[in-house]
């Protein structure tokens, strides 16, 4: 068998993309289990690693370590991602996928680097690849609870996007309004109406930077409105999105079972507990359907 037919026969090895894709996508198994954890740790790792690279004066013997670990920690992930194309049984579903993108984005940092310098601290992305922890210790549960959020935030896009051009209208307004209190007074930090809109939004959020102050009476007066709206409004999205799963919620808890009717299904529920009858549509066999 020459290298050519070797090689065939490495692309075409179902049985060993089978193992591989058990070890590297699935956690059942002790060497996928084994498996995740060293990815973690590999990527935690490289993310100090940038980060102790990125401070000042450190000691000189300490670059070429990191120069070594960092090739090996690059080493490691294209090897990684290289392996998940392999034994994916659809290729361009993963490398197009959320985690397929991340993937690539963790291994490119370093050959980037080599044309340009500041792109290897780019690698610090690899943190969103630790959300794979979850299915090591089986918290998949968490996931219903994101999906149940995103949809409440979709459902409440349109309030939020017209509740937060409210709040741009006003921070406008607010600037505006201090700048023609305070940008008439000499030495004022209110010089333009973009320092006084920057100031609105600093102090209508409560971060309170402290770097741009009114002088005026009539300006601190502003100010302590402006702060006591602030605390308000931050409430808004939250009660707005809270409605909303609160909404999704009693719709989960009041839906009937097409056979009995009756409701207060637990949650995820795919059969009702009163009769055993499929509460879902897709739950149902082909025939009934």
């Amino acid at each position: 068998m020459n290298l050519r037919e070797h090689l065939k026969h490495f692309l075409h090895n179902k049985e060993l993309k089978h193992k591989l894709y058990i070890i590297i996508f699935e956690s059942d198994t002790p060497a996928g289990k084994l498996f995740d954890v060293a990815l973690i740790i590999c990527i935690t790792l490289s993310i100090l690693l940038a980060i102790l690279e990125s401070l000042q004066g450190l000691p000189s013997y300490l670059t070429l370590p990191f120069i070594i670990l960092e090739y090996l920690f690059t080493a490691f992930f294209t090897f990684e991602y290289v392996t998940r194309i392999y034994c994916s049984p659809q290729p361009k579903k993963y490398i197009f996928s959320f985690f397929g993108i991340i993937d690539l984005l963790a291994t490119l940092p370093l050959y980037l680097a080599f044309f340009l310098p500041g792109a290897r601290y780019l690698l610090v992305i690899r943190a969103f690849r630790i959300i794979r922890v979850f299915r090591i210790f089986k918290l998949f549960t968490f996931w219903m609870e994101g999906e149940r959020l995103l949809t409440s935030l979709k459902e409440s896009s349109k309030k939020i996007a017209v509740f937060f051009l409210f709040v741009v209208i006003l921070v406008v307004s607010i600037g505006t309004l201090m700048y023609m209190i305070e940008g008439t007074q000499p030495g004022t930090q209110f010089s333009n109406i973009p320092n006084s809109i920057y100031w609105a939004i600093v102090t209508m959020t409560t971060v309170g930077y402290g770097d741009i102050t009114p002088a005026t009476a009539l300006g601190k007066f502003l100010s302590a409105c402006v702060m006591l709206m602030g605390y308000t409004i931050i409430a808004v999205p939250t009660g707005i999105v809270s409605v909303s799963m609160m909404k999704e919620y009693k719709k989960l808890k009041d839906m009937q079972c097409p056979n009995c009717h009756k409701a207060g299904h637990d949650e995820n529920a795919a059969y009702c507990k009163y009769c055993g009858f499929p509460l879902h549509k897709d739950s149902l066999p082909k025939d009934k359907k």
